[in-house]
């Protein structure tokens, strides 16, 4: 806080002979009714010494029309009225230096760079004023370089030109070059000393900045808390303990920013016993305890801080209602903020992020919608609270409301509604939220560049995944691992493993959830004898010890290819117990191998681990309709409605111009349902007609063949797939997504729909997936 003091003192300082003149050029006589500035500019006296009119240029307009005609162009000027100015300015028969002055500063001051640069090369004459203004200007739009340059060009320098152009340097991190410019002055004030010591402190170099405090003896006290707040910001508390010992006179600052210190550090006991110790107390010198108290999860004495408190403002409020919502006390927290007199933005948003962490979705969209004003972080707080709840549809809607609205998504929206376009596969949205991106500037970085390679990976768009890929300027180990389970999860093992190797050239060290990704693309395209490889050499060459889900990849490796006694003896050898993912990727292999007896052993196993768990029983009774044992499948039916456990039911979406369209078996309320099922009927004649069987053994009741037939006929994903023929335009993919796995038939189906129709259709069930084009799919029928 205190480093933030110093600057502010030494920017004031570089400015206070500008306001000087400035006084002069709305009123030349103010300037005598105060007292001199030092090291200002020179008076009007001098001035005029220096700049002498041409005889002729009062000849038509007096010394006391100008004066006015300087003061109409600043009104219009500080007005935002630079056209009216111009106006004025253009219209005096004869200009002084102030005129030219006036109207280079408002220039400025509204934002019109290029026009006061104009305006200065026309001058015919410069003082001290005109040089140091325009210098001020290029330091502002940190042009650094045209600054320097000016400055250099300047006949005369006075300790205003030589404290702006170190304040330049200083204010952009340019630590050396503002050090140059210090050892140069030919004579430095208290701004110079400061500019130069709160450089060295924002900037992380704090025992250069306590060399310089020690090389000199008479520091202003802003400068003793600007050190002491750099010191304690490096957590050298006992340095900074040391200088505020030492402190002639010290105030109000002085012990905030101790106090604030030890309480920001843990160091409670201490800080309270400054409290105590402080001659007075502020605001804030009782707000840093309640802080402290709240920052280590001491709500009861923070709160009896709070209820002392003589007098609060909004951030003493805000600070005790943010301790019961990081405490998950939001009914305390709610309390608080109703009776709240000074609520403010801030308020708003931590009581929106709070019920929406904590699940309370609703309570936190009535705020939201309560609020008077909302800002970029409101939005981005309920856009990520309907993410983390699941609500991504209406994640994405608000996205897009939240750009009507007018206000900018920043870089932690983007990246919420990123992720909810992800999780619904929305990818034309996406797609317009990529185009927002870049036109903001943050497509390159990687925290919100690595949401849209997520987003178009799992939107199964992964050809645009790769250049979302290639196009990151700063690629982190998360890009590289988004990249390697994207192609991973569409069944291109061998890409996979192409950008691991890329990413082990690149001296991108992996970690456990690289080699995750790893497995799972030799899992998901067969490739047994490299999968085996890259597992045995995890821990002698990247140092990564197999974790269960690491296992579990192998398991599922070995038991996809049919090596299910490597499996078994790989889980006896495991250093810990199988856990029920395990088994149930030896109850998938068994499906798939029909091994009803290592499918009921696995069943069995994680029933007693994941009771709830519907999956692992739809599973087994898979297993036991395909090997025609009827009595099991009804004991399992019998098994899960004693238990209670409910099947999750299926359904399928896909996005068309932007809106989601969802089906679930044998959906009856589309609006477009009549034209979808006379659509499907007449698929199934001509793909019977090309070989088609109906996989009636998926279906588990002990029914006709037809009937059976008939009950496979209408599932959600053909349903989703029939639409999408329909409404997609013919060269477009159409990308279907599926809440569970694919069942056999469906997937058998859609590999013939795609050679009838001509179509590329991309779904996405909950493993994988499968990209079907000409009647065949990426996945090879190894899933």
């Amino acid at each position: 806080m205190c480093s933030r003091f110093c600057w502010r003192q030494f920017h004031s300082g570089c400015i206070r002979a500008q306001e000087a003149q400035q006084k002069l050029i709305n009123n030349p006589q103010s300037l005598k009714l105060t007292n001199p500035i030092p090291n200002s500019y020179p008076s009007k006296k001098e001035l005029s010494r220096k700049h002498k009119p041409s005889k002729n240029e009062f000849e038509t307009t007096t010394g006391s029309d100008i004066v006015k005609l300087n003061m109409a162009i600043t009104t219009h000027m500080r007005n935002g009225q630079c056209e009216s100015a111009l106006r004025v300015f253009n219209s005096m028969p004869s200009r002084s230096t102030v005129s030219y002055n006036a109207m280079i500063s408002g220039y400025l001051l509204n934002g019109k760079f290029d026009l006061a640069r104009e305006m200065f090369d026309k001058m015919p004459h410069r003082d001290f004023f005109s040089w140091n203004v325009m210098l001020s200007g290029y330091v502002r739009n940190k042009n650094l370089t045209a600054a320097r340059a000016l400055f250099e060009k300047m006949p005369k320098r006075d300790i205003v030109s030589w404290n702006a152009m170190l304040s330049g340097y200083a204010q952009n991190g340019f630590v050396d070059e503002a050090r140059e410019i210090f050892e140069k002055m030919p004579f430095k004030n208290a701004i110079s000393w400061n500019g130069l010591l709160a450089a060295y402190v924002h900037n992380g170099r704090i025992d250069d900045a306590r060399r310089l405090f020690e090389s000199k003896l008479d520091w202003d006290i802003v400068s003793w808390n600007c050190l002491m707040g750099g010191f304690l910001r490096r957590k050298r508390l006992a340095d900074a303990r040391r200088l505020f010992d030492k402190i002639p006179v010290k105030d109000e600052v002085s012990w905030n920013t101790m106090i604030t210190g030890y309480a920001q550090n843990g160091e409670l006991e201490e800080a309270q016993r400054l409290f105590e110790e402080s001659p007075s107390r502020d605001v804030f010198t009782w707000t840093a305890m309640v802080s402290g108290f709240v920052q280590n999860g001491m709500l009861d004495k923070a709160r009896s801080i709070f209820d002392r408190m003589p007098e609060k403002n909004s951030i003493s409020w805000n600070a005790m209602i943010a301790g019961y919502v990081q405490c998950k006390m939001l009914d305390m927290a709610n309390e608080l903020f109703e009776a709240m007199p000074c609520r403010n933005i801030s308020s708003w948003n931590t009581m929106i992020t709070g019920y929406s962490q904590s699940g309370e979705v609703a309570r936190a969209r009535n705020l939201f919608d309560r609020m008077p004003l909302r800002d970029s972080i409101s939005w981005s707080a309920m856009i990520a609270g309907y993410v983390q709840n699941g609500y991504s549809e209406e994640a994405v809607h608000l996205s897009v409301e939240m750009r009507r609205d007018g206000e900018k998504l920043n870089r932690s929206s983007f990246t919420c509604a990123l992720t909810a376009c992800a999780n619904i596969a929305a990818l034309e949205l996406g797609k317009q939220l990529h185009g927002w991106l870049v036109k903001s500037g943050y497509q390159t970085g990687c925290f919100v560049g690595n949401a849209l390679l997520a987003m178009y990976c799992k939107c199964g768009s992964i050809d645009e995944a790769h250049d979302a890929f290639q196009e990151l300027s700063d690629k982190d180990l998360i890009s590289w691992n988004t990249m390697i389970y994207g192609y991973a999860r569409h069944g291109f093992g061998r890409e996979a493993l192409m950008v691991f190797e890329s990413m082990k050239t690149m001296g991108v060290k992996p970690d456990d959830a690289t080699m995750v990704g790893v497995l799972s693309a030799c899992g998901h395209t067969g490739l047994v004898d490299k999968g085996t490889e890259y597992f045995y050499s995890m821990s002698q060459e990247y140092g990564i010890t197999a974790k269960s889900v690491h296992y579990t990849c192998m398991v599922d490796l070995l038991g996809r290819a049919g090596r299910l006694d490597e499996a078994q003896n790989l889980m006896r050898n495991m250093p810990f117990e199988p856990d029920a993912a395990t088994w149930g990727a030896v109850l998938g292999a068994s499906r798939i191998h029909g091994n009803t007896e290592l499918g009921e052993k696995a069943a069995e196993i994680i029933f007693k681990m994941e009771p709830d768990n519907s999956g692992m029983y739809i599973l087994l009774s898979n297993l036991y309709a395909a090997s025609g044992r009827w009595p099991d499948v009804s004991k399992m039916r019998l098994k899960m409605r004693d238990k209670g456990v409910k099947k999750v039911p299926g359904y399928s979406w896909l996005e068309v111009q932007t809106k989601i369209h969802t089906f679930t078996v044998g959906d009856c309320f589309h609006p477009e349902k009549d034209k979808i099922y006379a659509f499907l009927e007449e698929m199934y004649m001509k793909m019977k007609h090309e070989g088609y069987l109906s996989s009636i053994k998926m279906v588990l009741h002990d029914v006709e063949e037809e009937e059976k037939e008939q009950m496979l006929k209408y599932h959600s994903e053909k349903l989703a797939v029939a639409y999408g023929v329909l409404s997609v335009p013919t060269g477009r993919p159409i990308r279907v997504i599926k809440n569970l796995r694919v069942c056999e038939d469906c997937h058998n189906a859609i590999k013939y729909i795609s050679k009838i129709t001509g179509r590329l259709i991309i779904l996405r069930d909950n493993n994988r997936f499968h990209h079907f084009k000409e009647g065949s799919c990426s996945c090879g029928d190894y899933w």
